[in-house]
């Protein structure tokens, strides 16, 4: 299966959301909302970018 930017994107949007999800059954909402999804959001949208040109960077040697 090959995986393009919107496919990737939304896996990860997904995998966020459950993991989300999961942590409200455990801590309380506001501090996973506040806290938690901001740092999740922006650890996968670095990376993301890292693995995509990572993923480049193989594809061309």
């Amino acid at each position: 299966m090959e995986f393009d930017f919107l496919r990737s994107v939304g896996v990860l949007v997904a995998i966020t959301a459950v993991a989300t999800i999961a942590l409200t059954n455990v801590m309380a909402p506001g501090t996973v909302f506040m806290m938690v999804l901001p740092s999740m959001v922006a650890f996968a949208v670095v990376a993301f970018a890292l693995g995509m040109k990572h993923g480049e960077y193989r594809s061309v040697r």
